[in-house]
């Protein structure tokens, strides 16, 4: 299995039998910021599966749906709040059959796409969190499921989004998860790891990559500088840039 990170929270995994890219956004999509990560070359006999988390602008752009021209395999999973009506998809110049390859998902729901397994849990933001179990391996992504505690936003705030964070990951305590894509958000202060650090301790996750760092990445180092335990800080990869990939 082959594991690229791309930009922000798109990751690309690429296996024998298939290749998943979620929650990708192109370059010059996100104001202030200038992605740089390119998709890899897709093989045109591999199934493609495209994930999309929900329809903020910085995990899903309708831009995608225009892969399936050239790839005929493709299968879209994406939230349901994702509105794509005949007359938008025409709009942005897209033929609105491509519904046909669409399935939406809601939360807290279980779908069978294929031979995968789909089962999804509720955001603490918006749309929904993704653990897919396919070829004897189980992966998580969890978009913008995430522990939203900032700084200034006062005790009951903070409060009700702990409960409800944890409420969710507590879901996956049984689960044995081979990848996770998880957030570490620098934007929160003091805060930034915390939702990163429970997940971590409450889920038995082989490989952890960090996401939506908003190209800020130190987080990583300075996480990691407070484990004690090895193993534990191990499971955490280190992402550096954009464009990296890993064999896992």
């Amino acid at each position: 299995m082959i594991v690229t990170f791309v930009h922000h929270s798109c990751f690309v995994i690429e296996t024998e039998e298939r290749t998943m890219v979620f929650d990708y956004v192109p370059n010059g999509s996100i104001k202030g910021y200038h992605l740089t990560g390119v998709l890899p070359a897709f093989d045109p006999d591999r199934p493609l599966y495209v994930f999309a988390s929900h329809f903020h602008q910085d995990h899903f752009d309708v831009s995608i749906l225009k892969w399936a021209e050239q790839n005929h395999g493709i299968h879209y999973i994406l939230s349901k709040e994702i509105r794509l009506s005949p007359r938008y998809l025409e709009k942005n110049g897209i033929d609105p059959s491509v519904r046909k390859k669409i399935t939406f998902v809601q939360p807290l729901k279980t779908y069978d796409v294929d031979d995968m397994k789909i089962r999804t849990l509720r955001s603490t933001d918006c749309g929904v969190a993704f653990l897919i179990q396919m070829e004897g391996k189980t992966i998580y992504h969890a978009g913008d499921l995430h522990l939203w505690k900032w700084e200034g936003a006062g005790d009951l705030v903070n409060g009700k989004e702990t409960r409800a964070y944890k409420h969710e990951i507590n879901r996956l305590s049984d689960c044995e998860v081979d990848v996770a894509f998880v957030p570490l958000d620098s934007r929160q202060g003091k805060y930034a790891a915390e939702g990163l650090q429970y997940f971590m301790e409450h889920v038995h996750a082989k490989a952890v990559f960090p996401m939506h760092m908003w190209q800020d990445y130190r987080p990583i180092a300075a996480f990691k500088s407070k484990i004690s335990n090895a193993d534990f800080a191990r499971r955490l990869v280190d992402i550096s840039g954009e464009n990296e990939a890993y064999e896992l």
